[in-house]
């Protein structure tokens, strides 16, 4: 049994994929049309045979009440004879009425038509009861209705508590009626005349796909193997078929498009293969990224460049939706732009992206369509990826030290003409002290902007791409120069300022102008800070190799210079960031001398000589900067 129907499906089976797709197509929305009507169909059948539930329902509950207001008074009086004659009148008079019970308080049935005690009495006597819910009486203001199954039909059953006047419960009538006949008939022919439409469709359908099968299939199956001969470059395949009408024209229209195609082959495939190998090398040999896609988002080509950024080396992507391997923060950006680039709803975009861990880079993405030579079909999407962190950088940076600028700038320009303005304008009322204090704030406040201006010119040439040329440095020289600039002021202020230099120290490699500037600006920065009463010194000596055994042999090669002050100190929290371009102590100890950008000059100086400055600074007691040098070898 199980090889036959095995055998039976593969019969159908093949049966089956002989029809073209065209056939199969009509059987499906055939088949979807003739469920639909059907369903249709059933479900109005469904809605008649309800409706006709409802109308049975209502009409049975109608019909207990009138009965039951009529008969409530007999009840009462416990008048069973006339009961009967009202009741046997009742039911002879209503064909739809199947049967009358009575019963009492408890339930017994004490009258029934068509049947009832007085007819049933023998020598066996049988008690006959209605079972009815729990608290019935005590619950129900309005009739109970069911339906129930019989072999001649559905019955509803109206159960109506029987209430007199003064709210007494004296029993129960229980009616059960017959369905309407004519909506019974109704609903059945309505379900014949649905059957036997649902079959006559499907062997309309039937007839049409064996026609199908005859007449149009072979003709199409002829056209198939062409069609793939073709897709094999079977350029010389031809259908030679006797039909007419659109078949017959269909097939000319094979044959002059293999002719052509055979026609085009021979012309025109060197010249593509040559022009693809071209633009495969133009593509992996530009800087930029480049992704192309087709319509449906698939990867057509990838260069080196865009797999660098992406990651995606050793990955082959060829084929397969780019919105699956590109990063989470490039997906979250361009998916919708694809999407709406492939269905032709905008020509392209453009797309800053920052990539988080672990690349932690900034790119730039394009987004362009590549159209037909009509400019009406795309043909493909190409994606441009450019790596701009360093420009993002530099951007960055710029903006920032612009804003500083400004801002550092226009405090002093300020100052400089609201004092000037005043002059102008009440020169005349000022006394001469007051003029000379106007006149030397201004001055002060120009000085201000030109340290300013020297400063930031300072800073861009250091943060340039020049080269300094490094030489031998004779530590003692640049630091007496600043020792002798600088020795007045420490002396206004009661500073102490004086060298700790190592006798017959080694000359240092370094840039002795730099140099300069460093001490000048370190020496500048002490100064500033320290009270009077303290004192400033600047070290230098070569550093110790080991402890031998006199302790003083010395690393080969290495001299350090420190700066200390007995000033103010330095906050843990501040001393990385006091590096930074425009960030000053003073803001913390409330003056406006300096410009926030003399340890910025100092950090890059240092760093043009290949090495790094360093400090230790305790609040209150004072600070040291120290860095290395190597020791000039001639």
């Amino acid at each position: 049994m199980l090889a036959l129907l095995q055998t039976i499906r593969e019969i159908v089976r093949r049966w089956w994929s002989e029809f073209t797709l065209q056939t199969k197509l009509m059987a499906a929305a055939t088949l979807m049309v003739s469920l639909v009507v059907s369903s249709f169909t059933f479900w109005a059948v469904n809605t008649i045979q309800e409706d006709a539930r409802l109308n049975d329902t209502r009409f049975g509950r109608d019909l207990g009440l009138l009965l039951a207001s009529n008969v409530i008074g007999l009840v009462a009086e416990d008048d069973k004879s006339q009961l009967a004659r009202f009741s046997s009148r009742f039911y002879n008079s209503t064909s739809s009425v199947r049967y009358l019970l009575y019963a009492d308080e408890e339930g017994q049935i004490f009258f029934g038509i068509p049947f009832s005690d007085t007819q049933v009495q023998n020598s066996l006597t049988i008690e006959r009861r209605i079972q009815l819910p729990d608290r019935f009486a005590a619950n129900s203001q309005e009739p109970l209705v069911r339906q129930h199954s019989t072999p001649n039909g559905v019955v509803t059953d109206v159960f109506v508590p029987l209430i007199d006047d003064l709210g007494r419960y004296l029993g129960v009538l229980a009616v059960g009626t017959d369905p309407n006949p004519t909506v019974v008939t109704s609903s059945n022919l309505t379900r014949d005349v649905t059957i036997a439409v649902f079959i006559l469709i499907w062997v309309m359908v039937t007839l049409g796909v064996v026609f199908n099968a005859l007449i149009i299939t072979q003709p199409i199956k002829e056209l198939l193997v062409g069609v793939k001969n073709i897709a094999a470059k079977n350029f010389k395949q031809r259908i030679d078929l006797p039909l007419g009408g659109e078949l017959g024209e269909l097939i000319d229209s094979f044959n002059e498009m293999a002719e052509r195609l055979e026609g085009y082959e021979e012309q025109n495939i060197e010249q593509l293969t040559a022009e693809k190998a071209k633009l495969e090398t133009l593509v992996s040999t530009i800087a930029d990224g480049a992704v192309l896609l087709d319509s449906e988002l698939q990867v057509i080509l990838i260069n080196p460049t865009a797999r660098r950024i992406f990651g995606w080396e050793g990955k082959e992507l060829v084929g397969t939706n780019v919105l699956h391997s590109l990063p989470t923060e490039v997906q979250v950006e361009v998916t919708r732009p694809l999407y709406q680039v492939a269905r032709g709803e905008r020509e392209g975009g453009e797309f800053r992206i920052s990539l988080g861990q672990p690349t932690n880079r900034t790119i730039r993405i394009l987004i362009t369509t590549v159209l037909d030579p009509s400019k009406e079909e795309l043909k493909s999407v190409a994606m441009t990826v450019q790596d701009i962190t360093r420009e993002a950088e530099l951007n960055e940076a710029k903006s920032q030290f612009i804003s500083n600028v400004s801002h550092e700038l226009r405090t002093p320009l300020f100052n400089i003409k609201s004092f000037i303005e005043t002059l102008h304008e009440y020169g005349d009322d000022l006394g001469e002290k007051e003029r000379r204090e106007f006149l030397e704030t201004a001055n002060h406040e120009t000085d201000r902007l030109t340290r300013l201006v020297n400063d930031v010119l300072d800073l861009s040439r250091l943060e340039s791409c020049r080269i300094y040329h490094l030489d031998a440095v004779e530590l003692v020289q640049p630091v007496e120069q600043i020792l002798r600039t600088y020795q007045l002021n420490a002396k206004e202020k009661g500073i102490e300022l004086r060298q700790e230099i190592e006798p017959d120290l080694a000359p240092v490699l370094g840039h002795y102008d730099l140099l300069l500037q460093v001490f000048a600006n370190l020496v500048g920065n002490s100064l500033k800070f320290t009270s009077s009463g303290g004192q400033v010194v600047i070290r230098a000596y070569a550093l110790l190799a080991s402890s031998s055994g006199d302790g003083k042999a010395k690393a080969p090669g290495t001299i350090r210079i420190e700066l200390s002050d007995t000033g103010i100190g330095i906050d843990p929290e501040d001393r990385e960031a006091i590096f930074e371009r425009f960030f000053r102590v003073e803001n913390r100890v409330h003056t406006l001398e300096g410009t926030g950008l003399g340890l910025s000059i100092v950090r890059n100086i240092i760093d043009k000589h290949h090495t790094s400055i360093h400090l230790v600074s305790e609040v209150g007691v004072g600070t040291t900067f120290w860095f290395d040098l190597p020791a000039f070898e001639g």
